[in-house]
């Protein structure tokens, strides 16, 4: 008889999340640290042991108290369950005062979901490291999220999926993903998400903060996708550089 695969395992072998949270937390000056050691060394396995998806934890490199991860559940009501479960189970019992003693905000939260199907397959692919292992350069994680007037179409996903992932590309980037709003309603309201926005996020994979400021400076962007870009954007784009930690699955 087949043996029957645990929710984490069954998450663990798809493809691709349903839906990700992208999670940003502002830190008391000084906190990022410890919350990261608690972190990896309490919340991500009791997590996944439930049927999520640690996907990746990272240090902003422009703000040195802003701690960002991301999330991922096969589906809405996997969320709920995990959550349910995470939050009211006895790891977060055991930990949540140490954790929320860092924090100053954590409802910095997008609800997202694929752009379209293998969208996001590439960024989902890794495996959280081993927590004595030593790794070595991470890379540098650029996380990009495109305010819209109006939830994503078929026009902008077709001008992402040609114009900007070309681009990208070209410039080095290793690994893409891309998100849009899961619009459907937070049915977990104990952990509050933005509501009422439409985005567009971008994950890509540098190999190293030059190569990522090769990207930056090389002109291609501004030149051949910005302009092309503007019309369906409601307000600037945010863009975070972002260090993988040790552990993060998501690292080059």
């Amino acid at each position: 008889m087949t043996q029957a695969l645990s929710p984490a395992a069954r998450l663990t072998e798809a493809t691709e999340c349903g839906v990700v949270e992208l999670r940003q937390y502002t830190l008391h000056p000084g906190q990022r640290a410890t919350l990261l050691e608690l972190f990896e060394r309490e919340l991500v396995e009791t997590q996944e042991v439930l049927g999520m998806r640690v996907l990746g934890q990272f240090r902003d490199l422009d703000d040195a108290d802003r701690f960002v991860w991301l999330r991922g559940f096969a589906d809405m009501a996997a969320r709920r369950r995990g959550l349910a479960a995470f939050y009211g189970g006895p790891v977060w019992a055991a930990h949540r005062d140490a954790a929320n003693a860092t924090m100053i905000d954590s409802d910095n939260v997008l609800l997202l979901r694929p752009a379209w199907p293998g969208a996001t397959a590439a960024i989902e692919a890794g495996k959280q490291g081993d927590a004595s292992a030593a790794h070595g350069a991470t890379g540098l994680v650029d996380v990009t999220v495109f305010p819209l007037r109006e939830p994503a179409g078929a026009e902008l996903l077709a001008w992402c999926g040609d114009r900007m992932v070309a681009t990208l590309a070209e410039a080095g980037a290793i690994r893409l993903g891309w998100y849009v709003t899961e619009a459907s309603a937070n049915d977990f309201p104990r952990l509050p998400v933005r509501e009422g926005e439409h985005v567009l996020v971008g994950v890509a994979v540098f190999a190293s903060g030059v190569a990522f400021e090769r990207f930056r400076d090389g002109g291609a962007w501004a030149r051949d996708v910005a302009p092309g870009l503007a019309k369906w954007l409601a307000a600037p784009a945010q863009s975070l550089r972002l260090l993988p930690t040790a552990r993060s699955a998501l690292r080059a």
